[in-house]
């Protein structure tokens, strides 16, 4: 039996609460969008390791686009949805820094390195920045990666 949000004391619902109800759908998209984009980007990047140019193809290039913003939709979607104390350790202000930071090594590892070492480098270090990303939504620990070494230790 699904549970219907309760309607405020004015009778209507508010729209965090008229959303609430499709938590579960928008966090599938998200996480789905999550994979699909790093997916796409490691098939990117090992063609354009491999010099094939459909890497950098218009329609390609569109694709990731669209991943993206449905990716950052979503993410705005249940920002929006949650209540602030979840976010209080600060996972999500790591997992947007190193957003920033997957971001620019990963135009770099496709695009503005200038010699293919730099290209290589960059790839490398976006896909360690992506699982950091990844590590840290799933423990919803701002030392994500590091908890779990830590945990393995034990």
């Amino acid at each position: 039996m699904r549970k219907v949000p309760r309607a405020s004391r004015g009778g209507a619902l508010s729209p965090v609460q008229a959303m609430i109800e499709f938590y579960p759908q928008i966090k599938l998209l998200h996480v789905g969008a999550v994979f699909a984009s790093g997916s796409l980007f490691l098939l990117r990047g090992l063609a354009v390791q491999a010099g094939a140019a459909w890497g950098m193809a218009t329609p390609v290039r569109y694709l990731s686009y669209g991943i993206d913003i449905l990716l950052l939709t979503a993410a705005l979607l249940l920002l929006a949805l949650l209540p602030a104390a979840v976010f209080a350790n600060g996972w999500l202000w790591v997992k947007i820094a190193l957003l920033v930071v997957y971001v620019g090594l990963g135009t770099f590892a496709l695009k503005r390195g200038r010699t293919a070492g730099v290209r290589f480098a960059c790839f490398v270090s976006a896909l360690a920045v992506f699982a950091c990303m990844y590590l840290v939504a799933r423990t919803h620990d701002p030392l994500g990666p590091l908890r779990m070494i830590q945990a393995g230790l034990q």
